[in-house]
């Protein structure tokens, strides 16, 4: 169980690294005012959230304590970054403050992961 666990870990990084990567390239674009939503930050996202449900779904049938708080907000904050990316995925130019607030949201949701224990 070990195994496939840390599998689902290193998907749901791969999923974070894209959604920030396709953030951060498109920073001198955003400055410029043409920063548009990649198709690599809707897939990031996607896969987060799919490897994250799976992961509390492993996580609990391995007897190992979830906090449901933390998931909760973690998902939470996902859900908002996904709606946005979608809705906003065929336009040219994203505002800069919608743009900047998914970056935000990013980041604010690594720093849970990372520092909420």
């Amino acid at each position: 169980m070990d195994v496939l666990i840390n599998v689902f870990v290193a998907l749901h990084i791969i999923g974070i690294a894209s959604l920030l990567g396709g953030f951060l390239t498109q920073m001198k674009a955003m400055g410029a005012g043409t920063a548009r939503f990649v198709p690599a930050m809707l897939h990031g996202a996607l896969t987060m959230l799919v490897t994250g449900i799976a992961l509390v779904g492993l996580n609990q049938a391995d007897d190992q304590a979830v906090n449901n708080v933390k998931i909760g907000i973690k998902m939470a904050i996902l859900v908002v970054i996904l709606a946005l990316v979608y809705v906003k995925r065929d336009e040219e130019k994203v505002p800069a403050g919608l743009f900047g607030a998914v970056g935000g949201l990013t980041v604010a949701n690594i720093f849970i992961a990372t520092l909420w224990t």
